[in-house]
């Protein structure tokens, strides 16, 4: 079913069940190999299915949970490894969002929730975009209003000796190394989380990427001159709104044809480097 969350809206399916995370990786045209995150009705409930939970992740499910942070942990001996990617470690979350914490809470285990879209594609944020996406492929759409975030979680990985951030999101990294009192380390290692692939969160046409307004104008003047359908992307000082709006307007691009979209890289701090983290990703070579 599409399931609302404050991130984005996703494809969710009984996590334990071989069948439900088989129909999710087979509707999202995505690789086995690239885990699920599994949503959790409370933050109560992360003893029950992480094999191990430290002092740092019990303080952040604390502090951050419901919200958009994804914690990386070794799992439990009975999750499935279907849903984790074949991986030892799996990847939980508790939603914001009462009508996703309701689902999850009636079936009483995880839920696998990948963004309800084409594998790589950009994320949905309201209902309209599953059902424009997926069709007939997703049995249930819950609508529960646009996502209010826009972009997805934050993924730290506290699997090891020392905390990663393996995917920037909505919650700033900045704001997590306050709570721990320690730095957070740039990712290192294989792809093992949702978002760590070079190329994601794209559109049919291309993306351009500029500093600043100024570069974004001439970038715009050089591809109209081309003969090419083109506009700079709307973009925002306050980064939530940004974020916010981000994936709305990169749909909105598909559906006028445009050939070409320059987006205006915000500063990489704060949100800021989430937002840069999916315009990088859309611009990649695919």
């Amino acid at each position: 079913m599409g399931l609302p969350t404050e991130t984005v809206y996703g494809l969710a399916g009984d996590a334990l069940s071989d069948r439900a995370v088989e129909r999710i990786f087979a509707v999202k045209d995505r690789p086995t190999t690239h885990p699920l995150i599994l949503h959790l009705a409370d933050a109560s409930w992360l003893a029950d299915w992480a094999d191990a939970v430290s002092g740092a992740a019990a303080l952040l499910a604390r502090e951050c949970w419901p919200g958009p942070l994804t914690l990386l942990l070794p799992a439990a001996p009975h999750v499935p490894r279907a849903p984790l990617g074949g991986r030892s470690t799996a990847a939980f979350r508790v939603p914001a969002h009462d009508a996703a914490r309701s689902v999850i809470g009636s079936v009483s285990r995880p839920v696998a929730a990948p963004s309800a879209n084409r594998f790589g594609r950009v994320s949905p944020t309201t209902a309209a975009h599953v059902c424009a996406d997926l069709g007939g492929d997703v049995d249930l759409v819950l609508d529960g209003g646009p996502s209010v975030l826009g972009i997805e979680s934050t993924i730290l990985d506290l699997s090891g000796r020392s905390p990663q951030v393996l995917r920037h999101g909505a919650l700033p990294v900045e704001d997590l190394e306050s709570l721990l009192g320690t730095p957070i380390e740039r990712a290192s290692g294989a792809s093992r989380a949702p978002g760590m692939l070079a190329s994601h969160y794209a559109p049919s046409c291309s993306v351009r990427l500029a500093d600043g307004a100024e570069e974004a104008e001439s970038m715009l003047a050089d591809v109209t001159a081309r003969g090419e359908r083109a506009r700079i992307l709307p973009h925002h000082r306050v980064a939530a709104v940004y974020a916010a709006t981000l994936y709305e307007e990169l749909r909105r691009c598909d559906r006028d044809a445009l050939d070409t979209v320059i987006a205006v890289l915000p500063p990489a701090q704060g949100l800021g480097r989430a937002i840069r983290d999916r315009l990088e990703k859309a611009a990649a070579a695919r």
